[in-house]
């Protein structure tokens, strides 16, 4: 009988709080790298520490197995992703997973990338398997990803608790990798944050937060949707939810209320419904997210980057095409009867502004009304977004790229770059799990090889190929699209919206 078996290898290293194991993937120094998931950095945010900022973990004595993901914040399948994101049941939320090609050998000094997931911040999860740092370890870059509290827990205003614990969250995570990535061969003083959507948001607030200068040296933004909701906002919405579940709006009081009924409140809280559900989403933005708190984050984020802070570290930002151009496709064959000036007044674009902004999007224009209002959606909720970003960035080192590719795959993706599909190119995992329903099938590996390469350059390098925007405002790199490379005014279809 031939023995089928394959042999596990481990991997060791050594943290603060103590040892772990990983497992490799692939053979040690060819091309292999090792995976130690669901390290806590903290301590579980249950009990009395539910609502609090979070606590560094406590120590473990002996060999602390790292062979699977961790508990996830999110619970159950929200269902706005297009991202593969599984939930983990279990307490211990507040957890990192490390990839490396070199554990344990503390003088590697490799480059450092710190991964923060999206789900409009109060969905996703860092267990998805196309966030999986295999290669980013092929190219040399030692790769984390961080889990947080989403929703209420995360963000919810509390009369008497700790705002925006979920940045907290992020906070400490990114203190841990200052503390021991270098056990896994990572150099801490090379740090590069990214995110998509609200972790691109994430990632954007930090970079606008004084508090969080220390803890990394350059970013990438992938789609990122910051919240910077208003006090005001903030406020009435933790009262509304608090009011929803029956309780007072303190710590003692909704710690008495099981999590499944703070998540509904939630979710009935913060939905849009109606004909102008999305005029809302597009005037209001989120409602629950990183919030105007006094303490943390004492302004929007793009004021902080108006007056510099930030400004010495390397920034990458850009946005798909059509990001949520499928909350219209099903409709098209409705919306093609409305007279587009209908349809984007609706919206809130008329007069002198909608004639110059479909001047400006004839080729959208052309691809009928549900492309139009698709692409006026996803102008108005990122591209102008990435603009007024670099604007306000001024001279401070700074990179735009705009990502065109476009689904082959029938039904609402179909036709568009949409939301998310820049993610399995930029990680370079096409061989992953649920690429096709995304891309469509046969994704050209060319295009997550730009994409990846251009990553690993700001990581690596402090650069990603292409002249920056600092240096002359509209540099635009395209990938994808009908015409790919440099566009010297690559943003100009959304100059009539600023």
């Amino acid at each position: 009988m031939t023995d089928t078996t394959t042999t596990l290898r481990y991997a060791e290293a050594d943290t603060v709080t103590g040892r772990v194991r990983g497992l490799w993937r692939g053979e040690p120094g060819d091309g292999g790298s090792a995976a130690f998931l669901g390290i806590p950095f903290a301590q579980p945010p249950v009990g009395d520490l539910r609502f609090a900022a979070p606590v560094p973990a406590e120590p473990w004595q002996g060999v602390r197995d790292a062979l699977e993901f961790g508990a996830t914040a999110q619970r159950g399948d929200p269902g706005v992703t297009l991202i593969p994101e599984p939930s983990v049941p279990g307490e211990s939320t507040l957890n990192v997973n490390v990839f490396t090609p070199v554990p344990g050998q503390t003088d590697a000094a490799l480059p450092v990338l710190v991964w923060i997931h999206g789900g409009g911040y109060f969905a996703g999860s860092p267990a998805s398997p196309w966030y999986d740092g295999r290669a980013f370890n092929r190219d040399g870059v030692v790769t984390v990803t961080i889990s947080y509290r989403l929703g209420f827990d995360g963000f919810g205003w509390i009369e008497d608790a700790p705002s925006n614990r979920g940045v907290r969250d992020w906070l400490l995570a990114l203190q841990w990798v200052q503390a021991n990535i270098a056990s896994f061969g990572g150099d801490p003083s090379r740090v590069t944050i990214a995110g998509q959507s609200a972790g691109g948001g994430a990632v954007l607030t930090l970079l606008g937060m004084p508090a969080a200068q220390h803890l990394f040296h350059s970013v990438w933004a992938l789609s990122g949707a910051t919240a910077d909701v208003a006090p005001a906002t903030w406020e009435r919405l933790g009262r509304d939810i608090a009011a929803r579940v029956g309780v007072a709006p303190t710590r003692a009081a909704l710690s008495t209320v099981p999590e499944e009924r703070i998540i509904e409140a939630q979710k009935a809280a913060t939905e849009l419904s109606g004909s102008d559900a999305l005029t809302k989403l597009i005037d209001d933005g989120l409602t629950l997210g990183p919030a105007i708190d006094g303490d943390l984050l004492t302004r929007p984020t793009l004021e902080s980057l108006a007056a510099g802070v930030g400004a010495d570290k390397p920034l990458v930002l850009g946005a798909t095409e059509d990001e949520f151009s499928m909350v219209v496709a099903g409709s098209a064959k409705t919306l093609r009867w409305i007279p587009l000036a209908m349809l984007l007044g609706k919206s809130g674009l008329k007069g002198a502004q909608r004639k110059a902004y479909l001047a400006a999007n004839r080729d959208v224009v052309a691809r009928g009304h549900a492309a139009v209002l698709g692409r006026y959606i996803t102008d108005r909720m990122f591209r102008t977004a990435v603009v007024k970003t670099a604007t306000a960035r001024g001279t401070a080192p700074t990179w735009v790229y705009r990502y065109a590719f476009r689904s082959t795959q029938p039904g609402m993706v179909h036709d568009a770059a949409v939301h998310c599909i820049d993610v399995p190119f930029w990680f370079d995992c096409l061989d992953s799990v649920q690429i096709e329903p995304l891309t469509g099938p046969n994704p050209p590996q060319s295009l997550a090889d730009q994409t990846h390469g251009a990553a690993v350059g700001l990581v690596v390098g402090g650069d990603p190929g292409w002249p920056a925007w600092s240096l002359t405002p509209g540099t635009t790199r395209v990938f994808g699209g009908a015409t790919p490379g440099v566009d010297p005014d690559g943003y100009a279809a959304v100059a009539p919206l600023l």
